[in-house]
């Protein structure tokens, strides 16, 4: 291969004579000073501007167009346009099941077509090229250092891109919505506050004033139903509610002589000898319900905390390091019975320790 300005190969030029040569010269020569021989280039379309130039170019700026348009409907769907919450058969808008397939067919599509859309471009528009290298070691001196920065150029110029704006505005959409999906994962939860809705469910469960307690099976809960010393899993009896992930609770009815030194501001929120705690342990979420009777002890069996229930489930041992939360409870007659009723929903926000921050 012959070299510009009259000079052998590439590595004898000075950085002078480097600096003059045009991008592609100075990728040639780079090449030649690096061992490395082009033994075949050409470009793909010789003549710029021909039909099939064009019509390759359409073809990439679709599929790079598409790329944009599944991002964008990532964000629309995970931004709430596609129902995500669960709900229970016959209850209401089934489509939540559609929201994590199409959140993640979204984002592969988008992925897929740009990842296409650049091989597509390098296959049909980059010029074609096969060229072998020597190894070598040492480092690059200043000519070499001009010739790889032409090489560079050069490259970025057989890309097109300031004579393709179509491809250019495309991939820079499609690019530009996908790098907006990351950050729409991150703080997309943090757009809508979590206390805000019907029911502000992050610190609120379906208990209120007036709500049956029930067990699993949806039978009502009696005061007669437990012996001293008894435990009963029970949860709110309303729609949803015994599915509901925050709303499990432990009645317990205490032993004779037993009594709970109740906190501050909580002294009503038993009755008789029941008392109502949330099962979900406040260190981790597991649910704390091994009870041991003679010592009022309840015990989490995934981090051994344990909670005194005559203290008003004050954790006494391992990890935990807030009270249960407890349920404020009534009964009310129905055909002559008793049946247990919430008061009021708990006055603090269930589950772990979290939510002791300010």
């Amino acid at each position: 291969m012959s070299t510009t300005h009259g000079a052998a190969p590439g590595e004898q030029l000075t950085a002078e004579e480097a600096a003059q040569l045009s991008p592609e010269e100075a990728m040639m020569a780079g090449a030649e000073a690096d061992g490395v021989y082009i033994v075949h280039r050409r470009d793909r379309f010789p003549i710029a501007g021909t039909k099939a130039e064009k019509r390759a170019e359409r073809t990439i700026a679709i599929i790079f167009l598409i790329g944009f348009l599944a991002a964008v409907a990532f964000i629309v769907v995970f931004c709430g346009a596609v129902p995500f919450e669960w709900r229970l058969p016959g209850t209401g808008n089934q489509n939540y099941r559609y929201f994590t397939p199409l959140i993640g067919g979204l984002l592969g599509l988008s992925l897929a077509c740009i990842g296409i859309g650049v091989v597509l471009w390098a296959k049909w528009l980059l010029p074609e090229e096969e060229a072998v290298q020597d190894r070598h070691d040492g480092a690059s001196d200043m000519t070499a250092q001009i010739l790889g920065a032409g090489t560079l150029v050069s490259g970025f110029e057989d890309l097109g891109i300031a004579r393709r704006s179509m491809l250019k505005s495309t991939l820079g959409l499609a690019g530009g919505a996908l790098a907006a999906v990351p950050l729409v994962a991150l703080i997309g939860a943090m757009i809508k506050k979590p206390n805000r809705g019907p029911r502000q469910s992050l610190f609120h469960t379906p208990f209120e004033a007036g709500v049956p307690l029930v067990y699993y099976d949806g039978r009502r809960v009696s005061p007669d139903d437990l012996l001293p010393g008894g435990l009963a899993t029970v949860f709110p009896g309303v729609e949803g509610g015994t599915k509901d992930a925050d709303s499990p609770t432990l009645l317990i009815r205490l032993r004779p002589g037993q009594a709970v030194k109740a906190r501050k501001g909580q002294a009503d929120f038993g009755w008789g000898d029941y008392v109502a705690f949330s099962k979900i342990c406040t260190h981790a979420g597991c649910p704390a319900s091994l009870y041991e009777q003679k010592t009022g002890r309840l015990l989490c069996p995934c981090h051994q905390s344990q909670f005194d229930v005559l203290q008003d489930a004050k954790p006494v041992f391992g990890p935990a390091t807030r009270s249960l939360p407890k349920l404020p409870l009534n009964v009310e007659m129905v055909d002559g019975r008793q049946y247990f009723i919430a008061r009021d929903d708990y006055p603090e926000a269930i589950g772990p320790s979290f939510w002791e921050r300010p």
